[in-house]
């Protein structure tokens, strides 16, 4: 069964489909996530948790999940420490047990960034080669919510396609995270992505480097589509899944205000989820 994550994106890559990466803050998310996946032509799931989910949650007790999962449904469950702003939290989540990594320093300069990126990728490979490890490189405006103010991308914001080569080349990473126009988040308008930024860093970095788009909510289906064309591997969705768990939850609560009963509460926001996941990831199969 176990197929490793970068097997699989490259698969992905070749095939021009993406697979998604979808985050979590509780058990429900994580059912519904499954739930959705299973029923695709490549089944499997990745599942992120920020820093701020990771300390919700627990390290041990997402690993342990993770493992739980993919026993129960039979395929690859990957469990990635999203946007790990430090190489010590990255360290603590693979130590943890998690079995992809992406360490996060884009907000720092570039030799920074690569210095830190590079102790991550190194310390990883020397202890588990074949976990994956992603890089970011660009500033990714924006946060994990719905914004009601418009977010303007800077000329500056964007990564150049060589500057990408060289931090994949000094860093050895094996997945790219770039600032293509997308943004974290759900604004006001509407993220414009630069697919021809996306198609000049495919081709100029190696085969065995797979590209991540960050920041997929709020995204076009055209912009998608297109970017996944272009060689994008790997999507990250997160506030279309709160806001689709939030708004479910919000209605069970109110059509049935006397129910306390968790297990009774939970099925139609699981559900909602579930069919938030389902619809990405047909769109993702670019079928």
């Amino acid at each position: 069964m176990k197929n490793s994550l970068n097997e699989i994106l490259a698969e992905a890559t070749s095939g021009h489909w993406s697979t998604g990466h979808f985050n979590i803050s509780n058990l429900e998310q994580f059912r519904a996530i499954m739930e959705a996946s299973k029923g695709f032509d490549f089944p499997m799931a990745m599942i992120g948790l920020s820093e701020g989910e990771r300390k919700f949650i627990g390290l041990k007790q997402a690993v342990a999940l993770g493992r739980a999962f993919e026993e129960e449904y039979e395929m690859p469950v990957f469990i990635n420490p999203d946007h790990s702003h430090s190489v010590e939290s990255a360290k603590a989540a693979f130590d943890a047990g998690f079995n992809s990594v992406h360490i996060d320093l884009s907000k720092l300069p570039f030799e920074e960034n690569v210095a830190g990126t590079k102790e991550v990728v190194d310390y990883v490979k020397s202890k588990n080669p074949d976990v994956s490890v992603e890089g970011e490189l660009g500033y990714l405006r924006g946060s994990s919510i719905i914004q009601k103010e418009a977010i303007e991308i800077k000329p500056e914001d964007l990564t150049k396609p060589e500057e990408a080569a060289e931090f994949v080349e000094k860093t050895g990473v094996d997945r790219f995270s770039g600032a293509y126009g997308n943004i974290h988040g759900i604004a006001a308008n509407e993220p414009k992505i630069d697919i021809e930024r996306i198609k000049e860093i495919r081709k100029i970095l190696p085969e065995n480097v797979f590209m991540v788009l960050h920041g997929g909510s709020g995204i076009s289906d055209e912009d998608m589509r297109k970017a996944i064309d272009a060689g994008i591997a790997n999507i990250h969705i997160n506030t279309e899944i709160r806001v689709a768990y939030t708004e479910a939850l919000r209605k069970a609560l109110a059509e049935d205000p006397e129910q306390v009963v968790p297990y009774k509460i939970f099925p139609p926001v699981i559900e909602a989820v579930k069919q938030k996941v389902e619809e990405k990831l047909k769109l993702f199969s670019n079928k």
